[in-house]
């Protein structure tokens, strides 16, 4: 196997692990809280506030630890994340208080950037015609993890108990850092982008960067995306209970409908990645959005359980299309330099969504119909890809007037 290839897997497999860790303890989270002296009428709010602080902290510190990947290196930043989420996870087992749960998920937050460092190894490491494909493969490793993580908090909890859960989780993570440790080199970069890539250029800073009107762009698109795909969240459990009769089984039934949408991810994210590659990244990109935004629309009119998992099935084959289009589409607007900060900056860009994403759609719910909720979400997602669709249309107009003016002076 390719050197870049075998530390793509390895890389793939951290990140699955990693990805895991956020979502290990939904299973039994409520039942956690009781043991450290939640009481049932406060248990939802408090489970919220304990799964929402790491993203918040997350989103925070992520273009923090891009940058430092920039400077010190980013197979160091992956590491550093790796060990010290070891650590942390340990800590969860010995909290007695619910503040002690949520200090410790906000240090968690904290001390992240074991996602963005390694998709920023891949883009570096791998060659220009496997781009899409190879980020692509990442991105299913980041899904396949947030699925499969309450599969494994699950069995962890019914193994060792639900303490013992936590460091069993800790030792997993801390072989993924030291497989990195061992087995991966961060190599040098095989493609450059933009004009300062010579050692003697100025260093590209978060000021210069946000002059870079693609890579904002990029960051807006996913903020609306991840929004749009977690309106719908806070609400999902309650419409599958009215779908099918009953509450009896509806926690089941939804995570039953979840996992459908990230298996559609695992299969699709490196398809697409690929047909980017020959057809194009920003023709793939508007193609998914506007497909992913009529299908949920078509929510509306379901009335059974199964046509809404066949619905969602396909609406996540066409959302898998849109996060490994906009992280290619992101390396090839970014100098080499900005590599591990650009990064940084869309975790923080999918976690900033993926926190708005359920406020926005309980908003909602206190006003509008759980259908028309689907349909605003199909909406802001048709709108995104059309304005993706208007901006790559504009750029081609400007390239083809700009080679004609050339023509003309020569």
């Amino acid at each position: 196997m390719e050197n870049w290839k075998r530390t793509m897997w390895i890389l793939w497999f951290g990140v699955l692990f990693c990805s895991s860790s956020y979502t290990m303890a939904v299973p039994f989270l409520p039942l956690f809280l009781y043991d450290l002296g939640v009481d049932k009428g406060s248990v939802n709010l408090w489970a919220g506030v304990v799964h929402s602080s790491a993203f918040m902290v997350g989103a925070i510190m992520a273009p923090l630890w891009g940058m430092l990947a920039d400077k010190f290196g980013k197979r160091n930043m992956v590491i550093r994340a790796g060990l010290s989420l070891a650590v942390i996870y340990a800590l969860i087992a010995f909290v007695q208080t619910p503040w002690q749960l949520v200090g410790v998920r906000m240090l968690h937050g904290f001390v992240g950037g074991f996602v963005p460092a390694s998709m920023s190894i891949v883009a570096t490491i791998a060659p220009k015609e496997k781009l899409g494909w190879s980020l692509g493969i990442m991105q299913a490793g980041t899904m396949t993890g947030g699925i499969l993580g309450p599969l494994f908090g699950g069995l962890l909890a019914e193994a060792f108990g639900m303490r013992k859960s936590f460091i069993a989780a800790a030792v997993i993570i801390f072989l993924a850092a030291i497989a990195v440790l061992l087995w991966v080199k961060e190599g040098k970069g095989q493609r450059q982008s933009g004009a300062t890539s010579k050692k003697d250029s100025a260093p590209v800073t978060y000021r210069l960067a946000f002059r870079n009107r693609a890579l904002i762009y990029m960051l807006l698109i996913l903020v609306v995306f991840q929004l749009s795909v977690n309106m719908i969240q806070p609400l999902l459990s309650l419409h599958i209970a009215d779908l099918q009769g009953g509450e009896k089984g509806a926690v089941l039934s939804a995570g039953f409908v979840l996992a459908l949408i990230g298996i559609a991810g695992i299969i699709a994210s490196p398809i697409w990645g690929r047909l980017g590659e020959r057809k194009g990244y920003y023709r793939i990109l508007v193609f998914c959005l506007l497909c992913a935004g009529t299908i949920i629309c078509l929510q509306y009119f379901v009335e059974a359980l199964w046509l809404f998992a066949l619905v969602q099935f396909l609406f996540g084959l066409f959302m898998a299309g849109v996060g490994p289009i906009v992280n290619t589409l992101m390396v090839q607007s970014t100098d080499e330099q900005f590599r591990g900060r650009s990064f940084g900056l869309t975790a923080s860009a999918n976690q900033f969504g993926s926190m708005l994403g359920p406020l926005l759609g309980g908003l909602l719910g206190l006003f509008l119909g759980i259908h028309w909720i689907f349909v605003a979400t199909g909406v802001i997602m048709f709108a995104a890809g059309l304005a993706v669709f208007a901006k790559w249309r504009g750029s081609d107009a400007a390239r083809q007037l700009h080679k004609q003016q050339g023509e003309l002076t020569q």
